[in-house]
């Protein structure tokens, strides 16, 4: 069961700054190549950072330009399943008309078959439209990426599968590493993935749509997470926590492992999966990606935890440094050289796309993704968090975080 939160810190803002470099580059992507509204059809990627599709030369029908992620590296078809969940215990008006905290959230899995399940967007219409507004550009001005994820496809069968729980950075979307999360799934791992309303760009089933408007603090993203932990035991137990009463994939609840649960998380999501593998003792490993860490440390983890670092080190930032004693159990502090704070994220694969659409040069591409190359930061994102939980959740073999690898020289270890 969801337990209080142990802390009160304030949230980071860096996120935020991310998010509309974002939605400002998508706008002027859309009117730089007077794209036409709507979205276009499901698209898989198979390279790291594929070209998008060009504007068209001059006096020609402008055509659309189709973002994509790069494709998961594993053997497994994925499924999704979006769900509303409704925590009757926590007051929230904005949230929702019954008065009580309502969570949008994804279920990501490995799937049997995808045959005629559709493709899942990046982002729904609703939140990709919230996200450009601050560039004052109709919803649909650009076309979303598709994810390697399909809507509804039936579980893949035969045994249970680690759990983990994915918190997005402040005033971000659970979709921000869907890249990471697109991985896991394709490895046999079952990734649930929350929007923290009130601090997220989220749309619910009933068309509405909030953005960002409240401050949230980590613990209260922790509470979140412990919440929405309850509520896919409730899956594993043959019961249906939505809300509004969405049918679950076929087989959902059957391979859920929960004796196997994780937890990661980006910037303050990285805080969050900090404070909930503290305090909850059903979390086994935690992973935080470039965490600020913004809260006094006063309690210990003795399981195994990873940090994914670029701007928030022990180096850098003095949160980070008093965070760093208090892990007792197995620890590591993996730091990418050129990396910044979102070469972690699905941006370093979406800003190298827009670059040529929008002109920008090198210096301007490098201002936004660091030196590190993009193709070799999604190679790490599919890479070392799919290693961590392998040897903590299903204690797979493998030296990769024993000592640094030749194959991956940016990333050095500092702890």
């Amino acid at each position: 069961m969801t337990t209080a939160p142990i802390t009160e810190p304030s949230a980071d803002s860096r996120s935020l700054t991310r998010r509309r470099m974002l939605g400002a580059a998508l706008a002027a992507g859309a009117v730089g190549a007077a794209l036409p509204l709507g979205l276009a059809a499901p698209a898989r990627a198979s390279a790291p950072t594929p070209a998008p599709t060009k504007a068209p030369a001059s006096g020609a029908a402008a055509g659309p330009v189709r973002l994509t992620l790069p494709a998961p590296t594993g053997h497994h078809e994925v499924g999704t399943v979006v769900l509303r969940l409704v925590d009757t215990t926590r007051p929230d008006p904005a949230s929702g008309p019954d008065g009580h905290r309502s969570l949008m959230t994804s279920i990501w899995y490995p799937a049997h078959r995808t045959a005629g399940y559709p493709a899942a967007p990046w982002m729904s219409a609703g939140a990709l439209s919230a996200l450009l507004a601050g560039a004052d550009i109709p919803a649909g001005a650009v076309l979303v990426p598709f994810t390697a994820g399909h809507d509804g496809a039936p579980a893949h069968p035969g045994r249970r599968r680690p759990v983990l729980l994915y918190s997005h950075g402040a005033h971000g979307y659970r979709a921000d590493h869907t890249v990471i999360v697109q991985q896991l799934a394709s490895h046999g791992f079952v990734v649930v993935t929350v929007d923290h309303t009130n601090d997220a760009i989220t749309e619910f089933p009933d068309g509405r749509v909030l953005t960002p408007h409240l401050p949230m603090s980590p613990a209260d993203c922790a509470y979140d997470l412990g919440f929405v932990l309850d509520r896919i035991e409730e899956i594993a137990a043959g019961r249906n926590p939505d809300a509004d009463g969405k049918a679950l994939p076929q087989g959902l609840g059957e391979i859920l492992d929960l004796d196997r649960v994780g937890a990661f998380g980006w910037s303050k999501g990285g805080s969050a999966t900090a404070l909930i593998t503290a305090q909850d003792r059903r979390i086994r490993a935690g992973l935080s990606i470039d965490a600020p860490m913004i809260f006094k440390t006063t309690f210990d983890i003795d399981r195994p935890f990873l940090m994914l670092t670029a701007e928030n080190t022990p180096a850098t930032a003095p949160e980070v440094a008093a965070f760093w004693p208090h892990l007792h159990g197995w620890r590591r502090d993996l730091h990418t050289t050129g990396a910044i704070h979102s070469s972690y994220s699905d941006l370093q694969s979406l800003y190298p796309q827009l670059a040529p659409i929008l002109g920008w040069d090198e210096t301007k591409l490098r201002g936004l993704i660091g030196t590190l190359d993009p193709a070799r930061a999604v190679r790490i994102q599919q890479t070392y968090p799919l290693a961590f939980f392998d040897r903590h959740l299903r204690h797979r073999g493998g030296h990769l975080l024993d000592a640094p690898s030749r194959d991956f020289p940016e990333v050095t270890f500092e702890g």
